[in-house]
């Protein structure tokens, strides 16, 4: 699970859970399907948000944004006078189609001091959900690296075709009635089709899994400028040596003695002619100097469109770029390292339908690529791969328009048969900086899968569909897969400025307080990691 850039990170300090007599408050009479009405219209969470396509080039879709505020009564008879208020309360209601929820409020700054919950109403079969909770994003705008003018937000939930909901927020148990954040309210987002390039581009027949039918979305529970650098020449002499490819299970940083007052042993620095040498953050013109910027070398820099070498040109208009073999991966991207795994199929962001007018204009990039972080979305695994596409453009929606994020935060996603997706834009070869992983957005990327999975198992697809994109990935950058190397803490699990060896194949919660990517696909990154250097050649 974007993150930062988390994304699905239940934190061990952001709630305190409400004692278990909270949990069972009683609730409001729902009315029946039937007898609730349409509510009013509700608003768009900006003016470009849309409900059909006005031109044959723009994507349909909309998002509802519904106000705790005028709703936030609770029942009758739920606390004697005096007490401190311990809920605020979404009324069920009927609302326009949606598949997507999530809450926001107005700054990221401001805690949510208390546990989101919601319920959903099935478009097709009029039944209600069980409550479902919403991890929700840590505090503050530099944890996503997205800027100042980022909004506090819960992980999107995917809840497939829905036209009822309600929500309420179990708030901590205090003496006096908690200080809510300004301008909470629930987002609700359909993302329109996508068209015939990205039904095309799923490809849902490569899997029996594409028969599935759908299911409602599973709980889920707390667990826990167009220019890029071009991969790095000199060595990482923080890569790990032959021993570190040993398969493991998941193993988290080591967060040891440093080797010496100053040093990086992981810096990887580029010593190439031309190549900025200065310490700390990149300053020439066109460096992502904004509040909340990701810190770490090279954060948010357009300095390099050479990376990936003629595959940059290549790639521009494709809905699909098809897999290589690794001869062709090396006359594709000339300027990789020797060992990088053949290329494999990727569905591009023309692929899966991305509304580019939606994202922030220009890219920010880092200056290499160091690791791979893999996280889940923690959201239902009962979805038919073709649906993927629409599952991405829901997210792409919450994280833009409602999040106010540049662009969605992981940089690729893969769903459950095995489909690779590119994720934020800039180019798949590309050192993109994302919003994945707090504190470690700088030089890394983020890699998604659709699902959750904490006791469920990921596909074989899913898990080798990994270890494909990791062997090309960090291949591009010299990185061995199986390798360890060193990155330097923007703040968060780690304090700012430390430097933590990783894995190159590391999951969220190593990086992160969170469960994320669930134990199970965790368990599978030592099996991961091993594969990719194979694919490399190693």
């Amino acid at each position: 699970m974007p993150m930062i850039m988390g994304m699905r990170a239940n934190l061990a300090q952001s709630i305190g859970v409400a004692s278990a007599a909270a949990l069972l408050l009683p609730l409001a009479p729902l009315a029946t399907a039937a007898a609730l009405s349409p509510s009013a219209p509700t608003s768009p969470s900006s003016p470009s948000s849309r409900s059909a396509a006005s031109s044959p080039d723009e994507i349909p879709g909309h998002t509802q944004s519904l106000s705790f505020g005028d709703t936030a009564a609770e029942p009758p008879g739920t606390r004697a006078p005096g007490e401190a208020r311990t809920s605020v309360r979404l009324a069920a209601r009927t609302v326009r189609p949606y598949s997507l929820l999530g809450v926001v409020w107005d700054s990221a700054d401001q805690p949510l001091p208390g546990r989101v919950e919601v319920r959903t109403r099935d478009a097709d079969t009029g039944r209600w959900s069980e409550w479902r909770q919403l991890d929700v994003h840590p505090s503050g705008a530099g944890r996503t690296g997205e800027g100042a003018g980022a909004r506090g937000a819960t992980a999107p939930l995917w809840v497939g075709a829905s036209d009822g909901v309600e929500a309420r927020v179990l708030l901590e148990r205090t003496d006096a009635d908690p200080a809510l954040p300004e301008g909470l309210r629930l987002e609700l987002v359909d993302p329109g089709p996508g068209g015939a390039a990205s039904s095309e581009a799923a490809d849902p027949s490569r899997s029996p899994d594409a028969a599935e039918p759908a299911k409602p979305a599973e709980p889920t529970r707390p667990p826990g400028t167009d220019k890029a650098p071009g991969p790095d020449k000199a060595p990482d002499p923080g890569q790990a040596p032959n021993p570190d490819k040993a398969p493991g299970t998941g193993a988290g940083p080591d967060t040891g003695t440093e080797t010496g007052p100053g040093t990086d042993p992981g810096a990887g620095a580029d010593t190439r002619p031309g190549a900025d040498t200065r310490p700390g953050a990149d300053t020439r013109p066109g460096a992502d100097t904004r509040p909340g910027a990701d810190p770490g070398t090279g954060a948010g820099t357009d300095a390099g469109a050479e990376a990936g070498g003629a595959g940059g040109q290549a790639e521009a208009g494709a809905a699909v770029l098809p897999a290589l073999s690794k001869e062709a991966t090396r006359k594709q991207y000339p300027t990789a390292e020797s060992f990088v795994g053949p290329r494999p199929r990727i569905v591009t962001r023309k692929g899966w339908g991305a509304d580019e007018k939606l994202r922030e204009s220009g890219h920010a990039y880092t200056k290499t690529v160091k690791a791979a972080f893999v996280h889940h979305t923690a959201m239902t695994n009962h979805y038919k791969c073709g649906q993927a596409p629409s599952i991405i453009r829901a997210m792409y929606r919450y994280h833009v328009k409602s999040s106010k994020w540049r662009d969605i935060g992981y940089n690729f996603l893969v769903d459950k048969c095995g489909t690779i997706y590119e994720g934020r834009a800039g180019g798949v070869a590309k050192p993109v900086m994302g919003a994945h992983t707090y504190g470690f957005n700088t030089n890394t990327t983020g890699i998604a899968v659709l699902g959750s999975y904490g006791k469920t198992e990921p596909s074989k697809r899913a898990v080798d569909a990994i270890a494909r994109l990791t062997g090309w990935k960090l291949g591009l950058f010299g990185v061995d897969p199986a390798g360890k190397t060193w990155l330097k803490s923007g703040g968060g699990k780690f304090k700012k400025g430390r430097k933590i060896r990783f894995h190159t194949v590391s999951g969220h919660k190593d990086g992160y307080v969170t469960e994320c990517p669930g134990a199970r696909l965790y368990g599978k990154l030592g099996e991961i990691r091993t594969a990719a250097a194979r694919l490399q050649g190693r």
